[in-house]
């Protein structure tokens, strides 16, 4: 099972770090991970691994958006198939 992780937000430090720490801390693994900064705006997009993970996707989900208030950014979490779904022609 993968997910899809979308953070955006001000661009300010430790925002990768506080994410992929607490996606580690659940035994999720990040298996791919593109960022960028657009003007003073931070975007990342990962690919996670939750297979192994101690949360179901919901659960992940709640976790998630405490962390994006405690940072102050947008954090959105979509199962892996709900994405390819929404994103189909």
């Amino acid at each position: 099972m993968k997910a899809i992780v979308t953070v955006i937000g001000k661009d300010k430090r430790g925002i990768i770090a506080k994410v992929s720490n607490a996606l580690y801390e659940v035994d999720a693994n990040i298996e791919d991970i593109s960022q960028t900064v657009l003007q003073e705006y931070f975007v990342m997009i990962m690919l996670a691994d939750i297979s192994q993970c101690k949360l179901k996707i919901g659960e992940l989900s709640v976790m998630t958006d405490r962390l994006a208030g405690q940072i102050g950014v947008s954090i959105k979490i979509q199962h892996e198939d709900i994405f390819n779904s929404m994103h189909k022609i």
